[in-house]
């Protein structure tokens, strides 16, 4: 038998026990895959901002017939429901504040008169800001239905007619922009932990000082401890996967080895953060608390849910440092638009030098905790 081959079934007998480890609990089996598919069915159900049901109250001093028909065709969109009809303006602060209605439309007096005259005829939104991202949409569907009311009104006048179309999620569809980025996020959760107590888990079981009389090297224990973790990451990222296509039926339009490629080099990168952590923790408890304090940022960071170039710069600078920006922005792309090995070969780089850096650290740490 030679050295290599030697060499190669030492990591095999760790990679074994390592799984052996955290499979052996039926309780662990659960919290590593249970949460991933919960997780991914509530973000997609839960964290979205398409309006779909939208209360609104309506001040109509005009009681005009154009009025009554601009409110018809608001009530017949679907999406919004008309809880109050106000009789005064000192109605409004009540109604809004009590969280009756998101929305107040007034209509003044003269509406239809300016309407009769070609003048224009204001009519008043009043929003309760407390949900910015709601209130957006539900302005938006406003100016949308109030556009066609006027294009109708206007229909024996020239008018400048507005095609709109949507590359890549032409409904603008918010679950389209966020599902697909949970492949990457949710996965790396349990990966930095799992990774996070593999050696704490070994010092708080009396097992790490057997370590010190094996014949494994620190790289044989490093190869043998990340290979699990990396795998349950890509099993992860596979199951929020085929809840993404086969339950919310969002198409993918890219390579699906291209999207494992990505994914198995950020699992290496969120691996090498988590035995560099659980390498300087004591016990599991300290591994833990290091693990959630750093997810925070790295999820904050991530342009996950807000854009890093709406960010300011030292943040921007910042997020040259978290895997998962990258790793998120490579999944979108891929999966949404179909990108080639070309469009996102930068998102590697990152990614790698990350994996370059925290991997070698977990080994010297290893190293001066071993001998």
């Amino acid at each position: 038998m030679t050295i290599f081959t030697l060499w190669l079934r030492h990591i095999r007998f760790l990679i074994h026990k390592e799984i052996l480890a955290i499979l052996k609990e039926p309780a662990n089996r659960v919290i590593l895959f249970a949460p991933a598919f919960l997780q991914a069915v509530l973000f997609g159900y839960a964290a979205t901002y398409d309006v779909n049901h939208v209360d609104y109250a309506v001040l109509d001093q005009s009681r005009s017939q154009a009025s009554t028909e601009l409110l018809v065709h608001l009530d017949g969109t679907g999406v919004f429901n008309r809880t109050a009809t106000l009789t005064s303006a000192s109605q409004i602060k009540d109604v809004v504040m009590a969280g009756d209605a998101l929305l107040v439309l007034t209509f003044p007096s003269d509406f239809e008169s300016k309407l009769n005259q070609g003048l224009p005829s204001p009519l008043q939104v009043i929003l309760d800001g407390r949900n910015s991202s709601t209130a957006g949409a539900a302005a938006s569907y406003i100016s949308a239905v109030v556009g066609d009311f006027n294009q109708r009104k206007m229909n024996n006048r020239s008018v400048i007619s507005l095609e709109t179309r949507a590359w890549y999620n032409p409904n603008l569809e918010s679950r389209w922009g966020l599902m697909p980025t949970l492949i990457a996020a949710l996965s790396m959760m349990q990966t930095l932990l799992l990774s996070a107590l593999s050696v704490a888990r070994e010092r708080e079981q009396g097992t790490f000082d057997q370590l010190l009389v094996t014949p494994f090297t620190p790289m044989q224990l490093l190869i043998g401890k990340a290979l699990p973790s990396v795998l349950v990451g890509l099993v992860q990222s596979t199951i929020i996967l085929l809840i993404i296509l086969f339950w919310f039926q969002i198409p993918m339009n890219g390579s699906i080895a291209l999207l494992y490629v990505g994914l198995f080099s950020f699992n290496i990168a969120a691996v090498g953060l988590g035995l560099s952590i659980s390498a300087i923790s004591i016990n599991m408890q300290q591994a833990m608390l290091y693990t959630f304090l750093l997810m925070m940022p790295l999820m904050l960071l991530s342009g996950m849910l807000t854009p890093v170039q709406t960010m300011p710069a030292i943040l921007d600078a910042l997020t040259y440092a978290n895997p998962l920006r990258f790793a998120i922005d490579l999944v979108r792309r891929v999966y949404l638009e179909g990108a080639g090995i070309a469009d996102i070969a930068f998102n590697f780089i990152p990614m790698l030098v990350m994996a370059v850096i925290t991997l070698p650290l977990a080994a010297w740490l290893f190293r001066n905790r071993l001998y």
